[in-house]
């Protein structure tokens, strides 16, 4: 599998979202997580927790469901921690090194774990 920075630096082969429409998807990511998240932290290699906003949950179950059909080996869950909403995101063990640089972006839009 190869992720290919040219498509946004998360986005493997495996996504079946149209190349033209990629770019769309990962500044919507890029506007979510500068909006609405505010802190990352890995609970394991195959997961990764955002923190956020109050009312942030409808958008990013929009953004998952969505994300969800094109690229399938995602998994979201969403909860409730102190906080406030938490989005979970999950990934097969063979593809760890996408939610490595999902994680990055997100570090690198919020400016770090917040």
């Amino acid at each position: 599998m190869e992720i290919s920075p040219a498509r946004g630096d998360w986005v493997p082969d495996a996504c079946t979202l149209p190349t033209a429409e990629q770019p769309i998807r990962v500044a919507e990511f890029d506007r979510f997580f500068a909006r609405s998240v505010r802190g990352v932290r890995r609970s394991g290699p195959t997961r990764l927790a955002l923190s956020l906003a109050p009312d942030a949950e409808p958008a990013a179950r929009d953004l998952a469901a969505r994300e969800s059909r094109c690229c399938s080996f995602f998994t979201f869950d969403f909860t409730t921690d102190d906080d406030g909403p938490v989005m979970s995101v999950g990934v097969p063990a063979a593809h760890v090194a996408v939610l490595d640089a999902f994680a990055a972006r997100v570090e690198s839009t919020i400016g770090g774990t917040r």
